[in-house]
């Protein structure tokens, strides 16, 4: 199976709110998901859905389920912010992060930043970390109830 990353489309609204609602409370605050529509609706155009193919054989045009979607905004001259970073749990593990880490730093560096900002919660820093970014802060219930804000930065050269 492969992943493929593409431009977000109105007709992937359901599928992603689908994956929020699959990662809340685990990764995410019950109150998130009100902000998460919202950037959705202003900032649709930042945003990226994986979708991985079907099983091998299956050829069709659009054939594949999205699993995944992250945004990278343009942020202070150098720097870029990666937004709203979700795979659906039952994905995990089979190389989906990884591929939108490759292609949110690809995206930065095409904005022209050398560093990424990331605002994670306490359950996602570790994988941030594991892809070279570090802790800057955290902000104990930051996005909610149990659920602690940490801003982290990546180096584009890390």
């Amino acid at each position: 199976m492969t992943v493929t990353i593409r431009p977000f489309a109105g007709s992937d609204r359901a599928r992603m709110l689908a994956i929020f609602d699959a990662n809340t409370p685990a990764f995410f605050a019950v109150n998130e998901r009100t902000d998460f529509i919202a950037y959705l609706d202003r900032h649709a155009g930042l945003y990226a859905v994986c979708v991985r193919d079907g099983p091998e054989g299956a050829e069709a045009e659009g054939a594949g389920t999205v699993v995944a979607g992250f945004a990278v905004a343009p942020g202070t001259p150098g720097r870029a912010h990666l937004n709203w970073i979700l795979v659906d749990p039952a994905a995990q593990g089979g190389g989906i992060g990884t591929a939108m880490m490759t292609a949110a730093r690809d995206r930065a560096a095409k904005l022209g930043a050398a560093i990424v900002d990331i605002a994670a919660s306490q359950h996602s820093a570790p994988f941030f970390a594991r892809h070279g970014a570090h802790i800057l802060s955290r902000i104990e219930d930051g996005w909610g109830s149990g659920m602690h804000r940490v801003d982290m930065e990546l180096p584009l050269d890390a």
